[in-house]
């Protein structure tokens, strides 16, 4: 709606639904408090069609609210139907699979007794006309037989005895017309036989080939398909339960989810932000208040888990569809909107778990530098108060949670330009209430700011608080002991220029990646765009910031996120958008340094 808020514009109701007393259930639920995010409800049906307008209160999830009229309301509904039938000349409950299988059936031995009856019948056919034939054969002594008997039953018997013909031939030959005896007729009784003798050879080869009775059974029903078949109206759901869940109606749709400084969350569409070139200015992706600046942006999909993990060591679930959704420059919902956090507790990292079952361990990394494994099925129930992830030091922060299969490589990298990467294997795994061991030294007042898992295709995204950044081979990082500084992937020299290292990301260079600034600018760039360089080197202008301004989160879109639906949007340099109005800008692309 134009207010910012949303409404949910019903069309249509079920069969046999009253409109009415539809809408005073939602109105009871409304005062009951089970509908506690709906303002108003009203009813704007007109000769047009129906219409009932359910608008919501500012902040709500409309999709939460959607699920939950589905399932406390009229607006979805089932019915039973009790499918019993005589089976065997026995009374029997049929589930829908099981009348279809005695259909078939049924209509399989109808085909059968049927072609049984017309064979018989051609037979009979067959056998009058073998007599006739004879008769025709014999023309003259059948007919000097008939005029010298005395009546029909003497007649009869004697053209049974003088041809070898059974009663019901010699019967067919007494009531034979004399009109038969032409050419022409003669020849329409041959014609007959030979077609009697073909649809018996058909009806024989029926009976002694079941598949072929199926056969017709299907092009029965595929006439009746085509002579009183419409369009569905209804829906199959495979693997369809009596109840209700709302992960039933809910599309995999591809989202970013980003959360600030001032612990406000949403989730928006991943097309949000077209790409653009390397040093463009972006666009607005949040309006932020009182200094709240954007620290996490990352991709999802709408049927994802999500853990949070706190600064308390605390670990908090979620499902990506359950969190706010949220225009490109809204603000979204507050933490304590979608979680219970204790007091004096932050949400420091989240990790997107698409999949519990087909991952091994989730790898947490502190602040200062301390690090675990914990098995992932550690986390696939979690109380709506939360578990304990990991016990901390005074003063640390659990900051930092990565999916692992075991056997891998870790590259940790810190804010003053050291990188360590070091075996997974180096890392036992351990309980959720262990405190894990040390994985990097850090000296003076250095701090952890990424651990990402190597992949030997992949290179390491360095982006630095001004904007620069670089990619580096991960073939210039050696493997080194755990508990050690590693080596330098910044020469500190250039820190006071391109500051500190805020992101280190692993990617591919067919991914993109979305920067966000402190004051909620937006850039989303190809990773392509970026040059490679080496460990040491200051790097190129990745994003061109105004003054106050500095990078606060990077999300990576990988390639195969990319192909299952994030439009690449193309590469024009977007608008700025200020508090809602739309000022075109210039997108400045700095050269290469």
């Amino acid at each position: 709606m134009r207010n910012g808020r949303f409404a949910i514009l019903v069309s249509e109701i079920p069969y046999q639904v009253n409109k009415s007393n539809l809408i005073e259930k939602m109105a009871e639920l409304v005062r009951e408090g089970k509908l506690d995010q709906i303002s108003d409800l009203r009813d704007e049906s007109d000769r047009r069609g129906m219409r009932i307008v359910i608008e919501l209160k500012r902040g709500a999830a409309p999709k939460k609210v959607r699920n939950r009229l589905f399932k406390h309301t009229q607006l979805q509904t089932s019915f039973g139907v009790n499918m019993l039938a005589l089976v065997g000349g026995e009374p029997v409950t049929l589930s829908l699979r099981r009348a279809l299988v005695v259909y078939i059936e049924h209509r399989v031995d109808v085909l059968t007794r049927r072609t049984e009856y017309q064979l018989a019948k051609a037979r009979e056919r067959a056998h009058i006309l073998e007599g006739l034939r004879i008769a025709l054969q014999f023309l003259d002594e059948v007919i000097q037989t008939i005029r010298q008997s005395e009546s029909a039953e003497a007649a009869r018997t004697a053209l049974m005895e003088r041809f070898g013909l059974t009663l019901v031939q010699a019967q067919a030959i007494l009531d034979m017309q004399l009109r038969r005896l032409a050419a022409l007729e003669r020849q329409k009784i041959e014609d007959e036989y030979q077609e009697i003798m073909t649809r018996i050879a058909y009806y024989e080869d029926l009976l002694a080939n079941p598949e072929k009775i199926r056969a017709l059974v299907r092009d029965d029903i595929l006439n009746l398909k085509e002579r009183f078949g419409d369009e569905r109206r209804s829906i199959i759901v495979h693997d369809a339960s009596g109840e209700f869940s709302e992960e039933d109606l809910i599309s995999q749709d591809n989202v970013l989810i980003s959360y600030s400084a001032g612990a406000y969350i949403k989730r928006m569409s991943a097309d949000a932000f077209r790409a653009q070139n390397r040093g463009g200015r972006g666009i607005k992706g949040m309006t932020t208040r009182n200094e709240d600046e954007v620290i996490n942006l990352f991709f999802a999909r709408t049927l994802d888990n999500i853990l949070f993990f706190t600064n308390k060591g605390r670990v908090y679930s979620s499902r990506v569809y359950e969190l706010p959704e949220g225009s490109r420059t809204s603000r979204g919902l507050h933490i304590a909107n979608v979680l219970s956090l204790m007091p004096d507790e932050a949400v420091t990292t989240m990790l997107v778990v698409p999949d519990f079952e087909q991952v091994n361990y989730v790898t947490l990394l502190t602040r200062l530098g301390r690090i675990k494994r914990v098995e992932a099925n550690a986390f696939a129930n979690i109380r709506s108060v939360g578990l304990i992830a990991m016990n901390l030091d005074e003063g640390d922060s659990l900051d930092f949670a990565r999916l692992t299969k075991g056997g891998q490589e870790f590259l940790i990298v810190t804010k003053n330009g050291k990188a360590l990467r070091c075996s997974e294997e180096a890392v036992r795994a351990m309980g959720r209430t262990a405190a894990g061991v040390m994985a990097i030294r850090l000296l003076d007042s250095d701090e952890v700011v990424g651990v990402e898992v190597v992949e030997e295709e992949d290179e390491l995204l360095i982006l630095h608080q001004n904007g620069w950044g670089k990619r580096v081979p991960l073939q210039e990082y050696p493997v080194k002991g755990r508990y050690t500084q590693g080596v330098l992937t910044t020469d500190m020299a250039f820190l006071p220029e391109i500051g500190p290292i805020v992101s280190a990301r692993v990617v591919h260079p067919n991914d993109q990646i979305t920067v966000i600034t402190s004051n909620g600018i937006v850039l989303r760039t190809r990773v392509s765009d970026i040059s490679v360089r080496g460990r040491a080197t200051r790097g190129v202008r990745v994003v061109n910031l105004v003054d106050g301004d500095s990078v606060a989160a990077v999300a990576v879109l990988t390639a195969e996120d990319l192909s299952r639906g994030v439009d690449d949007g193309g590469d024009t340099a977007g608008d700025v958008v200020h508090n809602g109005d739309a000022a075109e800008l210039e997108a400045e692309a700095v050269p290469e340094e």
